[in-house]
């Protein structure tokens, strides 16, 4: 099987992460994506967030309907709020596959310019092969620039190729999937009471009204 590790708060989880997912597993073959709200994510400012079970109620509604797109509680909280990190994450899946699985790490861009601050990302390079999603207009150099050199087989010429060997993996660059939208520009037009119809799945969307999520902090239900 290949499968596809897909992890983000998902605060919400919207149309752009579902567009990207369904790019990737028609690129790539892929029999599952693995849908994985963070419950502890190091980087993340934790008292913002929205909790962890309406974050993981959300993408399970978004991936209803879709056999492969799965709701995963790899990373869901722990008792004693440590934090979930990628490589672990990464390398407890991939101890569970059989030797004919295939395992690749699904992320978009922006996400991915910051991996030097991932814990022991070099390792997480040479883990599991890489699936970066760039939309239009994305300097494909900036993502090129992110990867260390001497993880790197052979260096890319003057036009990024969708593919870059690294030592024991690969890192693909699945270009032009329009993703005109973000989890905070969704939250603050919910805060402003305008419709988000269209930028998030129907039950998604659905479940926000019907929880309040995101609206002002009187309300007392952004948590």
């Amino acid at each position: 099987m290949n499968i596809a590790l897909f992890g983000g708060t998902f605060d919400p989880i919207h149309s752009g992460h579902l567009r990207a997912a369904q790019a990737a597993a028609r690129k790539f073959r892929l029999d599952r994506i693995l849908f994985v709200p963070s419950g502890n994510p190091p980087h993340k400012y934790r008292d913002r967030l929205t909790s962890f079970h309406h974050r993981f109620a959300m993408v399970a509604l978004a991936c209803a309907g879709e056999r492969r797109f799965v709701p995963s509680l790899l990373e869901g909280p722990r008792a004693d709020g440590r934090p979930h990190y990628s490589i672990d994450t990464a390398q407890l899946v991939k101890r569970s596959l059989g030797p004919h699985d295939h395992l690749f790490f699904l992320v978009g861009a922006d996400a991915f310019l910051d991996l030097p601050h991932w814990k022991e990302y070099r390792c997480l390079l040479e883990t599991v092969d890489f699936i970066v999603v760039s939309r239009p207009g994305f300097s494909g150099r900036a993502i090129w620039k992110t990867v260390p050199r001497d993880l790197v087989r052979s260096t890319p010429g003057n036009v990024l190729p969708k593919r870059i060997e690294l030592r024991s993996t690969n890192l693909y660059v699945l270009q032009g999937v329009d993703v005109p939208v973000a989890s905070r520009g969704i939250r603050q037009a919910i805060r402003a009471g305008r419709r988000v119809t269209g930028l998030v799945p129907q039950l998604v969307e659905q479940y926000i009204l019907k929880e309040g999520l995101y609206r002002p902090a009187r309300t007392g239900s952004t948590r």
